[in-house]
């Protein structure tokens, strides 16, 4: 007789054990009874939960989106090939989750967090579920900390602090990425985690984004997360919720983060798509009665929390694309009730070579002057009342020829503004630029420099400040403040530049 060892005994007993309570559960399986257009109706599964993920048996996963008397509706997470009637379901018991971690950053992932760029498997932390309950009213703290974009339009008159929501809407071909991507390049090193959410974008219009955030640094700390036009209405619906559970990682760990949904237009079509096809009744322009629900359950989660829950946030940027100008339909008007403010980009403005085509009346920042640094709050004040002003007298003197000295300075000064105001793509500014720049135009130091000119003087006026006066530079963009001896230093040294 062999002798037995006693070390194999043990090791297939452990093995019992810890097998045992895997094989006393009992699996809960249904069978689908209709499938169609990646929707799967499945009989049997009397305990599913809304928003639990089913294996079916071909290996592709679904969301329970219906519960129904007898059955529920599963939206399919990919193809419906190999499935037909009386294919198997099982139930996994968990909520329909994406891995979340450090191995993100600077990675291409789809809906569902699988890495599409090519450069091998990601090593997750963890896994969060796509849909996560808003931090609590207490849980939060109010938004003061500017966050800068680097436009000048917008860091001087619309100012988007941490932990806000600000929605960036405009026809098509009007720039809207373009803001949101100049957001993304202007956080290098400012200790800020951004993520672009593409939902229904073509391929190639995605992989021109990655080019530009390689090309200038910035996937060093981004993350994009791709659901292209390409993707089944499902994949399209959680792709905003899967980015907000990677955001929700780093806010939790104390970590400021960016996020731009771009855009939702296309999200509630997806969504609007998949609940027609899951038979819910149609509403207003055949959007679901919950569409408004999809939208504000997701930018909830984008907040600044106190000090106690680790001071992290997350800063929305929604993008909106509507027809024609319209802003009061249906999914605009929605998510202008949500956010916190609004860039509102015309189509006019732009083709008239003011770029960014930011409309100055239409646009607002509900957060205000709380997020702007103080030295930009005082060289601003004037701004946007100087260009109302300016945009009524431009109407009203279109008739006249002639023109009061006073009239003729507001306009002169307007139209420097507007200039002032304009810049090229991937160009975001710093902190100091912004500063001086601003302090010249409001004082009106730039009155008698050609229009034309402008552009020349603008970069030369900077370069002239930071060549010759580098410690004023420095203390604009420690301090962030600004004395009255600093504002008289940038009028007479811009003066003495002007000879």
């Amino acid at each position: 007789m062999s002798n037995i060892n006693p070390n194999e005994i043990i090791s297939v007993l452990k093995n019992e054990i810890d097998d045992y309570d895997r094989k006393m559960v009992v699996q809960e399986t249904g069978t689908v009874v209709q499938i169609s257009d990646g929707i799967a109706n499945v009989y049997g599964l009397n305990h599913a939960m809304y928003g639990e993920l089913i294996e079916f048996e071909n290996g592709v996963r679904g969301i329970v989106q219906n519960i129904e008397m007898k059955s529920v509706g599963c939206v399919l997470l990919g193809t419906d090939y190999g499935l037909s009637e009386g294919s198997k379901a099982t139930r996994t018991g968990k909520k329909a989750g994406v891995p979340v971690g450090e191995a993100l950053i600077g990675r291409v992932v789809n809906s569902l967090g699988n890495p599409i760029d090519g450069k091998g498997a990601i090593e997750a932390s963890d896994y969060y579920p796509i849909e996560n309950e808003a931090p609590g009213v207490i849980d939060r703290k109010s938004v003061s900390v500017p966050l800068q974009t680097g436009i000048l339009a917008i860091d001087s008159m619309f100012p988007i602090g941490r932990g806000q929501r600000e929605l960036i809407i405009g026809d098509r071909q009007t720039g809207k990425t373009s803001i949101a991507i100049d957001t993304i390049l202007n956080q290098k090193g400012q200790d800020m985690i951004c993520i672009y959410v593409a939902i229904g974008q073509k391929a190639s219009t995605v992989a021109k984004i990655v080019s530009t955030l390689t090309k200038h640094g910035a996937m060093d700390y981004s993350i994009v997360v791709s659901s292209p036009a390409s993707d089944p209405a499902p994949l399209q619906y959680i792709a905003p919720y899967a980015g907000t559970a990677m955001a929700e990682y780093f806010m939790h760990q104390g970590k400021d983060v960016l996020i731009v949904y771009d855009d939702l237009s296309k999200h509630a079509v997806a969504y609007r798509a998949m609940s027609l096809l899951l038979q819910r009744s149609p509403g207003r322009e055949a959007y679901p009665g919950d569409v408004f629900y999809l939208h504000s359950r997701l930018l909830e989660r984008s907040s600044r929390l106190d000090e106690a829950h680790g001071g992290g946030s997350i800063t929305a940027l929604p993008i909106i694309e509507t027809l024609a100008g319209d802003v009061s339909a249906y999914i605009p008007t929605n998510v202008i009730s949500i956010t916190d403010g609004q860039i509102f980009l015309e189509s006019e403005l732009f083709f008239s070579g003011i770029r960014p085509a930011v409309n100055v009346g239409l646009s607002v920042s509900r957060v205000g002057g709380a997020a702007q640094t103080k030295a930009m709050k005082k060289v601003s004040g004037s701004l946007r009342i100087d260009l109302a002003q300016f945009r009524e007298m431009e109407v009203f003197t279109q008739f006249s020829s002639e023109l009061d000295k006073s009239t003729r300075e507001l306009l002169d000064h307007g139209n420097r503004l507007v200039e002032l105001l304009k810049q090229p793509l991937a160009k975001p500014m710093s902190l100091h630029e912004e500063v001086i720049l601003l302090c010249a135009a409001t004082n009106r130091l730039l009155l008698n420099v050609p229009i034309k000119e402008i552009k020349t003087f603008k970069k030369e006026l900077v370069e002239h400040f930071e060549n010759n006066y580098p410690d004023l530079v420095e203390e604009i963009e420690t301090k962030k403040a600004l004395t009255e001896e600093m504002i008289e230093q940038i009028k007479k040294v811009t003066i003495e530049f002007k000879k």
